[in-house]
This record gives structure tokens, sequence and C-alpha cells, in this order.
């Protein structure tokens, strides 16, 4: 292999059960495994998370959905993103849980669910605040009554997510989504209206507020051993909550294809945007923005070869970068390289890259191609 993903089995592993015991035994935990995984294999997480304690599952499509079931998971799978109509019976087929905010969404699935006798659960999404996808308070009633129009369809949970729980330090804006929710819960509830489920908490108020958790808490970024945000941390910091002990999962490895020579003041590169200020001793990796490497890391990127750095030199061209081994000599071809991870004593962390490149360690490793092989280790 030229360019693969290792995921850490023990690091997953103990991420779930630091979740499992930091949320308590009266409240279920849903992995989020959308978008491969946060970039971490959507099977091989889904497994290991499973096998180490999970509850559930979360999804963002019926394609992944239906990838985990014909790879024989079976376990409760809720999908948080839109399902086209077309899709609502092979959902119903699938035992898949739907999050729902539309009515004709709902009228179609009872429909289908009627035709064939079957149960659908679904799961009704509030907007509270964030303005993105969900049902708006004053229109809960009408979504629900037209849900109980049709006898196969069982409301299972109810949700909603946080629009700046993340981003700050003081959370008032999440106080208020909360209270909304809150609100609607009632609102349910004084029309005799049970919801058994019911779920607001991302990784950030999973960790950090108890009230947000009612009975499931849907897990992401913190399960691959990432935090949400340093605004996270902090307020973890400050409010004593011991979960430093979480574990990245992630490395994400290629080899040397050539070690080459250039002389001093030679370019490196297109565009010549980078010149060899001494005669310098490159690296080429098989690697580029096509597997995820972002062009925004040319000549500022660095990855770990021996141990150290070794920093990027010109631009990152869709199948490859080059980095300067000058001083790594016993650098030579079909070395390892860590583009990200640790190798020895130092790291190319997700945060770093994504300070380097203006945006989240999120983006960082969902972005890697999910073409790459993903090996658990």
């Amino acid at each position: 292999m030229l360019n693969w993903v290792e995921v850490n089995r023990q690091a997953l592993a103990m991420n779930v059960q630091r979740f499992k015991s930091h949320i308590g035994p009266g409240v279920r935990l849903c992995a989020v495994v959308k978008s491969n995984a946060y970039g971490h294999g959507l099977l091989e997480a889904s497994r290991i998370a499973l096998e180490s304690g999970t509850d559930w599952l979360a999804v963002n499509s019926i394609d992944e959905a239906a990838a985990l079931r014909e790879a024989g998971v079976e376990a409760p799978t809720l999908c948080l993103g839109y399902v086209p109509r077309s899709r609502l019976e092979e959902a119903l087929a699938r035992e898949i849980r739907l999050t729902v905010y539309n009515r004709e969404s709902v009228e179609e699935l009872g429909l289908i669910a009627g035709r064939l006798q079957k149960e659908a659960r679904v799961h009704i999404k509030v907007e509270t605040g964030t303005n993105r996808q969900g049902v708006r308070s004053e229109d809960i009633l009408d979504l629900v009554q037209t849900l109980q129009e049709f006898p196969n369809l069982i409301l299972e949970g109810l949700s909603t997510h946080y629009a700046n729980i993340e981003d700050v330090t003081e959370h008032h804006f999440a106080e208020y989504q909360l209270g909304n929710f809150n609100q609607v819960c009632g609102l349910l509830e004084s029309r005799g209206i049970s919801v058994p489920i019911k779920h607001t908490a991302c990784t950030a108020a999973a960790i950090l507020f108890p009230q947000t958790l009612f009975n499931m808490a849907r897990v992401g970024i913190g399960l691959y051993g990432l935090w949400p945000s340093k605004e996270t941390r902090i307020s973890a910091l400050q409010a004593g909550i011991p979960m430093n002990e979480l574990k990245p999962v992630l490395t994400w490895k290629t080899r040397i294809a050539q070690v080459k020579r250039v002389k001093s003041g030679q370019t490196i590169g297109y565009g010549c945007t980078d010149v060899a200020t001494q005669d310098t001793r490159l690296a080429v990796l098989p690697v580029g923005y096509y597997d995820g490497y972002d062009r925004r890391l040319s000549s500022i990127g660095y990855v770990l070869i021996h141990g150290r750095r070794a920093p990027v030199r010109g631009r990152v061209c869709m199948n490859m970068i080059m980095v300067d081994v000058t001083n790594i000599p016993e650098a030579a071809l079909e070395d390892e390289a860590v583009l990200l991870g640790r190798q020895g004593s130092d790291s190319v962390s997700a945060e770093t890259l994504a300070g380097k490149i203006g945006t989240i360690n999120y983006e960082v490793v969902a972005r890697i191609n999910p073409s790459l092989p993903r090996i658990v280790t």
C-alpha cells in the first residue's frame, strides 16, 4: 500500500467506554458514524463502537444505512439526514429509523408502512434556533397529528441540535435552545403524547451539560478522540470535567516514492512557487488533494519521517507532494511518512492541520478520501 489510514481499535474502544461512563447507565450512547465515520471508515468504526458498548448508530444518508445493513450490521440505526420519498420504502425494509420534519415525507411513509403492514419508527427533529433542519415549534402539533393518522407510524424520538455550543465558553444560546426544546416536550406531554426517546446532546453537550442528555446522546467527533473545539476543552477544564483521556484514533500514512537532490536556486513544483535556498534533498510522496491532503498546505504543512518533521515544499498536487528531507539523511525509498497522527515522539494533529488552513478538525479527517484503505490496528 502507498496511501492508507490506520484505525486504532483500542483507542476507539476506550473513547466509547469513556463516554459511556460519563453519560451514565440510564442514557443510550448513539455513535455518529456519518460521513465515513468522520473519515475513520464507516464499517470499521461502527463495528468497533458496537463491540465496545455503543447502543445505537447514526448516519446521514440512506446509502450509509444500506451499507451497514448489507455488511450485516443490525444495530438500531437512525438516519439523521433527508431521505428522498422515492427511497422511503427501502428505508422501511431495512428497518432504519428516520428523522422527519416534512409533512410530505410523513404522509408518504405512512402510506408505504400501511401497504406493507410494517411499523416505521420516526424521530421528529425540532427547530430550536439553528435554523437548519427541523420543524418549527409552532408546527409541531400539526406534524404529530399527521403522524397519528397512520397507525403504522411510531413516534419513537424527539431531537434537536445546538447551533453555538462548541464555539464559545459561555452558553446562553444553547440554554435558550434547550429551553425551547423543553417547551415542545411539555406541549406534547400536555396533549398526552408520549415520546420514548429524547436526544439533543452532541459531543460538546454530552461532555458539558448533563441536562441535555435526556435518554440518548449522539456522540460523533469525541468518539474519534478529537475535541469539538478548544472552547469546549476550556469549558470542560473550568468545570473540572475529566475528559482528557480521549485518544485520537486515526493515523494517515503514505510511503516515499522517490528521493532526489535539488540544487540551490532551483524551483520546486507547480508555479515555481518555492525555490531551494540551499542544496536540498526532497522526498516525493504519492498523496495529494485528491486524497484529501488540502492544497492550502502548500509550503506550510509538514509530515513525519523517522519521527522528524519534513516540511512540504511547493504546491500540493492532485496526487503527490514534495517534502524536504535534507535533515533526515536516513530517509529512503518506501519509508513510511505520517501525514496525520503520531510517529515516534512527535505528532501531526488534526487541529494543527486545521489551524494552518483555516478550518476545523472535523473537515481535516472527514475529507480523507473514502477510497483509501482503512486498516484496523
